[in-house]
């Protein structure tokens, strides 16, 4: 069963509050733990607890390094802008040799875990998004970018663990609307540098993810969690009536004067309760492209979920001939709907409306008849029911029975009212 995930990244997300927000969602913790224990590296436990943040109980999911590999938290030590002194120069600890691994060899690492398909292309894809967004950070390549805390043995858990969890919960839709951010300067490798950190920038730009800056000193994104929300982010909107399901509460390790916590909600989304509901039309005048690129739009837009798409010929300035292109659409669809029409047209402007509709209340059923089994449509009214055959069904059973697509329509409609 696929699930709509709602993110509310009101104080920032790292990795970590991600997993343990999953975890908290009921993502299977003996299936994360065998998964964590099939990866090709060494120096690492994790950690699952309850903890208590503003009064309110979390997850906390904690990779626990060996001294070896040790990384202290990636950059709480070296937060600057708080009135006490940072600048004693206790920072030795930062001269441990960590293993500094680029792209090739982590891939290689996510390629030899067993973990499901589903899990291993989440993690890749949110280590491509990261070590294109560190690259363009330090102005290298990605073939030669090398993770520095990023690739340490914590994040390649932390990646690895929210796309299993991810993957477990069969999660296809995630909805985060804004990624609330910190302000000041952290320190890291490489000095001080001000937050939103290069990497989060480079990420949050390049996937065009609304950032909300609040005052609170230090760093609430990190680069992989920017990362995380850019791999699976499908829309920035909430539908307009939803029930939510279940509630996750995901605990960092922070301690800023907001509670660092990531909460997650599995959402359904309801129908308004009134008689009519909303639907969406988008409309754009298109007056140069082929015919061949319209009717292929068309077909794209129908897979990727509009309800319908018809274009209407119209003359436009200077007498021109063009077409009026029309998509009808659920909400949580504009986004991705509009992405398709400015990609595949040449059009730089779309229209959007709001509409209320009336609907006739109706179910897709199967029914025998006497050419086979078809689908058809019911719907319901005040002074009975009506059925429509499926235009599939109709077609298929034409070709088997060597009848018109009138005959084959009439005998289903004749024939399926015993059933209903």
């Amino acid at each position: 069963m696929n699930q709509t995930l709602y993110l509310e990244c009101y104080s920032g997300i790292s990795g970590d509050m991600m997993t343990a927000a999953l975890l908290d969602l009921g993502a299977d913790e003996k299936v994360l733990s065998e998964a964590l224990e099939s990866l090709p590296i060494k120096g690492f436990r994790t950690e699952v607890t309850r903890v208590s943040k503003a009064g309110l109980d979390a997850c906390d999911f904690h990779v626990i390094l060996d001294r070896q590999h040790e990384n202290h938290d990636h950059d709480m030590e070296y937060l600057h802008g708080h009135s006490h002194d940072h600048s004693h120069g206790d920072h030795g600890h930062h001269s441990h040799d960590h293993e500094h691994r680029g792209l090739a060899e982590i891939l290689e690492i996510l390629c030899r875990a067993q973990i499901t398909d589903g899990a291993r292309e989440k993690a890749v894809r949110i280590f491509e998004i990261l070590a294109e967004a560190e690259a363009k950070a330090h102005g290298t390549s990605i073939e030669k970018v090398h993770f520095h805390e990023v690739g340490a043995v914590d994040s390649i858990v932390d990646i690895t663990a929210a796309a299993v969890c991810l993957d477990n919960l069969q999660i296809d839709k995630v909805i985060i609307p804004v990624l609330c951010e910190g302000s000041g300067s952290v320190r890291c490798q490489h000095g001080v540098i001000p937050v939103p950190v290069p990497a989060v920038t480079a990420v949050t730009s390049k996937y065009s993810i609304p950032l909300h800056m609040t005052d609170v000193q230090g760093e609430l994104v990190t680069p992989t969690g920017a990362a995380i929300a850019a791999a699976i982010r499908t829309s920035a909107r909430l539908p307009e009536r939803f029930v939510i399901e279940k509630t996750g509460i995901g605990a960092g390790k922070r301690e800023y004067e907001r509670p660092s916590l990531l909460r997650a909600m599995l959402i359904r989304e309801t129908e308004n309760a009134s008689a009519g509901d909303y639907i969406y039309k988008l409309e754009s005048n298109i007056d140069d492209c082929t015919g061949e690129a319209l009717g292929y739009v068309m077909e794209r837009l129908m897979k990727a979920g509009a309800r319908d798409v018809h274009y209407t010929p119209v003359f436009m300035k200077k007498n021109r001939p063009a077409y009026q292109l029309n998509v009808i659409c659920k909400e949580e669809d504009i986004e991705k709907l509009e992405g398709i029409i400015f990609r595949e047209t040449t059009t730089i402007g779309i229209r959007r409306q709001k509409m209320e509709r009336s609907v006739l209340k109706r179910q897709v059923k199967t029914v025998k008849t006497s050419l086979g089994e078809a689908r058809i449509k019911v719907c319901f009214m005040e002074n009975g029911m009506r059925a429509y055959p499926e235009y599939e069904s109709v077609r298929e059973l034409c070709r088997k029975n060597g009848l018109s697509f009138q005959e084959t329509y009439q005998r289903i409609a004749e024939e399926c009212y015993g059933q209903i």
